[in-house]
């Protein structure tokens, strides 16, 4: 492989949202990784070989305080606004299949009440058979998990609500 099949590889990559990209062959092994404002690293025949700047992702435009509230009678609506307007939403970056945990047999990265910190990996979602690791913008408290675990999800999905507090 060559390096401009390489380096337009990484901007294929940075222009879909993926975060981890695998190729292997007889020739070369090539691991591909990146995280917002986190340099990739491109991996041949394990040897770190070059540092390449990853296009960090717009963050997500915040939500109208009306589709936050399901729809309801008036009162609870009205409570369930004021409710929630304090939670940050986290959001998933793309198409996929949400999980919670890496694996069947492991606990959940993260549950209702759990603290969390910056960076902090929330969950899973799958997306053509690459696993992207989902992790936390913000610190707070978890207050609510949307998703089910093995759902799909769509782009700019709300996944948890979070307490900043």
């Amino acid at each position: 492989m060559k390096s401009k099949e390489i380096r337009d590889l990484i901007d294929f990559i940075s222009q879909t949202g993926l975060n981890e990209v695998n190729i292997e062959t007889e020739e070369i092994k090539l691991s591909i990784k990146r995280a917002p404002d986190v340099k990739t690293k491109i991996v041949e025949s394990g040897v770190s070989a070059i540092p390449v700047a990853a296009a960090a992702a717009p963050p997500p435009a915040p939500a109208p305080a009306e589709t936050i509230a399901p729809a309801a009678p008036k009162a609870a609506t009205t409570q369930s606004t004021e409710d929630s307007s304090q939670y940050i939403e986290v959001k998933s970056p793309m198409i996929g299949t949400f999980y919670r945990s890496a694996n069947p047999d492991s606990p959940s990265f993260v549950s209702v009440g759990d603290k969390i910190e910056v960076g902090q990996t929330l969950c899973i979602v799958e997306a053509m058979k690459l696993f992207n690791e989902i992790e936390s913008e913000v610190s707070g408290t978890i207050v609510k998990a949307m998703v089910e675990n093995s759902s799909p999800v769509e782009y700019d999905q709300v996944l948890f609500l979070v307490d900043p507090s």
